[in-house]
């Protein structure tokens, strides 16, 4: 039997909010419950009528069995993942919570049929990564007591949103100024996605650090696209095949930077010889690159350690004391960066 506990001055019950609205208990009782076979409209003022009662869901505690949170990932990425997989692990094995891993196949939003299995499972919390809730889904989860936590948003959310990322704007700037510093004026990026914040916010930290040496941006250098090697790729290829190509290359992450590598090797370029290449992330991988990669670190698995701890404190039912973290970036200098030879 579902239990609830009614909150306010006078006690509520499922009966109360649906003679309210309108509408059988069996409606309430599945708006209550995340199903997604209500309408919009009447799933609307069911939530308001609740809202308006002060009626929740009591929080309740999950089995052993499912002391667990679940970690989700927009898609799979090699390296990337992996770090992120590492920094909360860390924190639920300490805690001796377990921890499952799934992936959206690239969607940006969690699909009806994600929330309907989460409900039936219902994990300690959720960790979401590169991907984000629709209003009607957080609504969902905080009715059902189970906490959620974002990791590098890809999208501005609210302040009632947990979200632990980092300084996406400052890696722009550090990479972009130590290549002006070097004497590059041609300077190529290729950032991620254009419809991702932490894409546009590297590439506004590299605008505003040639704003600031007054350099102009070539606009027909600057290109997004994915994070992906196959990305970094085709875009080398088609900046390096220019007449009047970059002298260097800031991309969006390095395994996108890897794609820039072969591309200046199918080109005849030498690395950082006739042009510099900086990454994004500082990978492991990116160490054993041949050059070894000049890249930005950005703190994976401090991300993913905080956020986790976040939720299984939020699932503790413990207030946190922010709702945001970004975390600090900075550069690596190794061997992929160098002064252009033929400063233009």
């Amino acid at each position: 039997m579902t239990e609830h506990r009614p909150l306010g001055p006078q006690a509520s019950t499922i009966a109360t909010i649906a003679n309210d609205v309108g509408v059988s208990v069996a409606t309430v009782s599945k708006v209550l419950n995340g199903r997604e076979d209500v309408a919009p409209a009447t799933r609307a003022r069911v939530e308001a009528s609740l809202d308006r009662h002060q009626y929740q869901r009591r929080n309740r505690r999950p089995s052993t069995g499912q002391r667990r949170i679940d970690l989700v990932f927009h898609e799979f990425d090699t390296g990337w993942a992996l770090e992120i997989l590492r920094g909360a692990e860390a924190v639920t094995a300490a805690a001796g919570i377990g921890l499952a891993v799934s992936q959206l196949d690239g969607a940006h939003r969690p699909p009806s049929r994600w929330m309907d299995a989460l409900l039936a499972d219902r994990p300690l919390g959720v960790l979401l990564v590169l991907c984000h809730l629709t209003d009607s889904q957080q609504q969902h989860l905080r009715r059902q007591g189970i906490p959620f936590v974002v990791v590098d948003t890809d999208s501005a959310t609210s302040a009632s949103v947990p979200t632990v990322g980092s300084n996406n704007f400052n890696g722009g700037l550090l990479a972009a100024r130590h290549l002006l510093e070097l004497g590059h004026r041609r300077i190529a990026v290729i950032s991620g996605p254009p419809d991702m914040l932490c894409s546009r916010a590297r590439a506004a930290g590299f605008h505003s650090a040639h704003e600031e040496a007054g350099v102009t941006v070539d606009r027909e250098l600057v290109c997004y696209g994915s994070f992906s090697a196959h990305a970094g790729h085709a875009h080398g290829l088609r900046l390096l095949s220019r007449p009047d190509r970059p002298t260097a290359i800031f991309a969006g992450s390095d395994i996108q930077a890897m794609g820039v590598l072969r591309a200046a090797r199918k080109c005849g370029l030498r690395v950082p010889e006739d042009l510099s290449v900086i990454g994004y992330d500082n990978l492991p991988v990116s160490a054993w690159t041949d050059p070894a990669l000049t890249t930005i670190n950005q703190p994976l698995g401090d991300m993913a350690g905080i956020a986790t701890q976040m939720l299984l404190d939020m699932a503790k039912g413990n207030e946190l004391a922010t709702s945001r973290i970004d975390l600090v970036t900075e550069l690596i200098v190794r061997e992929s960066t160098a002064p252009p030879a033929h400063p233009r």
